[in-house]
């Protein structure tokens, strides 16, 4: 369907619209989805046009307009998956059976694996190669009901390789986000001042050349980049014009939500070890958290306090943290009925978290995140007559069809709903 045509969508049995003001959502707003029941809309020229009541809509439908029957299925926002990790080589399936076995990230991570053996096998790959892995995983992504996804480098961790990451996130057309700082290379071990340089002096500033990245990224820990060392690189990035997110507290009390705060980060991610004080922080700086609750159930650590940010007004996301080791899932409903279920948040409060709040954190509020008129059309068809069961059933693609821009990009054939 060609972007520059004008259909309805009909017979929608709740249109979850997420629509309201125009900022991310906070305390009891998160619970506010906006269900229009019986809902339509009118999509012109990729964007939405009109949306309300079925008997409004259709007296704006006009001959020739295409028709979209919904068949009284539940239809939502694309998910935005504002955190994740998506171009790679290999997997980390033997990893996984360690941790089963007992060894811990830290315990695997020291012997040479974890993020360094990914990076020696990304390393080896071309950029076609790592295009065409990159191109299933983000038919993985379509067929969870995502439509747009921030992906980091950092499996290269050296000028060439990570200018290769972000060329094929380019291709992808994914949100581009820069993350040298993502682990000390096997060649810099015992050098990490010496790899912190390369960095700042080499790679930031050719990575800012080429307008490869929109974001910087630095995963702050004692044992990887201590709040010095993040601070040096954040700042020199934030200097050439890059926006700031952090990988903070993750696994330990590292500084990193204090240190996001101090630097008024985009966003602070991860966030599983926080303190109280680091929560009153960012919400007086008004940083985004990204929570990854599916990292943390791979891991098998402890979740992060979702209700206290919520509390405290944090405009909280949700996202999956898609990586070959920590969370190799790319689910948003998944990440939806972890939250849910471990966290304490509403099915309302997730669907917000997971679509406009992680619209504004990847700087794309104002165009997607929500069914309003005016923003681009990104929608799901989902295969449920409540949004709620989205979360509910754990483990079911429930996304029929998928549209981007209008236009359709993934559908699977499903029965009627009933």
């Amino acid at each position: 369907m060609p972007a520059s045509s004008r259909y309805a969508v009909i017979n929608c049995g709740q249109l979850v619209t997420v629509a309201g003001r125009a900022r991310p959502r906070v305390r009891d707003e998160l619970k506010d989805v906006a269900v229009v029941d019986g809902g339509a809309m009118i999509i012109r020229n990729g964007c939405i046009s009109a949306v309300g009541t079925q008997s409004a809509i259709q007296r704006q439908i006009a001959d020739g307009d295409r028709i979209i029957d919904a068949g009284g299925r539940v239809v939502l926002p694309g998910f935005v998956d504002a955190h994740t990790h998506a171009v790679f080589a290999g997997t980390r399936v033997d990893e996984f059976e360690l941790r089963v076995e007992g060894a811990t990230y830290e315990q695997i991570a020291g012997k040479g694996g974890g993020i360094r053996s990914t990076v020696r096998k990304t390393r080896a790959a071309s950029e076609d190669e790592l295009l065409e892995s990159g191109e299933r995983y983000w038919r993985w992504f379509l067929r969870t009901g995502t439509t747009t996804v921030e992906a980091k480098s950092g499996y290269g961790l050296s000028l060439e390789d990570e200018l290769k990451l972000l060329r094929v996130i380019g291709r992808l057309r994914y949100v581009p986000t820069f993350l040298g700082a993502h682990e000390v290379p096997d060649e810099f071990r015992g050098d990490t001042a010496g790899y912190v340089r390369l960095v700042i002096e080499e790679m930031l500033p050719a990575v800012w050349r080429a307008r490869l990245a929109e974001y910087c990224d630095v995963f702050c820990e004692p044992t990887v980049f201590d709040v010095p060392s993040a601070r040096r690189i954040l700042s020199a990035a934030k200097n050439l014009g890059f926006q700031i997110r952090i990988h903070a507290d993750q696994l330990s009390r590292s500084g990193g939500s204090d240190l996001a705060a101090e630097m008024e980060a985009t966003t602070a991610d991860h966030l599983e070890r926080i303190e109280d004080s680091g929560i009153e922080k960012l919400a007086r700086a008004n940083v985004q958290p990204v929570l990854l609750p599916a990292c943390v159930y791979t891991l098998g650590c402890e979740f992060a306090p979702a209700r206290k940010m919520i509390d405290a007004g944090l405009a909280l996301v949700l996202a999956t943290d898609f990586n070959p080791g920590s969370s190799p899932t790319p689910s948003m409903p998944f990440v939806l009925s972890l939250a849910c279920t471990q966290m304490r948040m509403t099915p309302a409060e997730a669907i917000c978290a997971a679509t406009v709040n992680a619209a504004y954190s990847v700087g794309r509020g104002a165009e997607i995140g929500s069914l309003e008129p005016g923003k681009r059309a990104d929608f799901v068809i989902h295969d449920c007559r409540d949004y709620r069961e989205i979360a509910y059933f754990a483990g079911i693609e429930s996304a029929e069809s998928v549209y981007i821009g209008g236009e359709l990009a993934y559908s699977r054939k499903s029965q009627p709903c009933k």
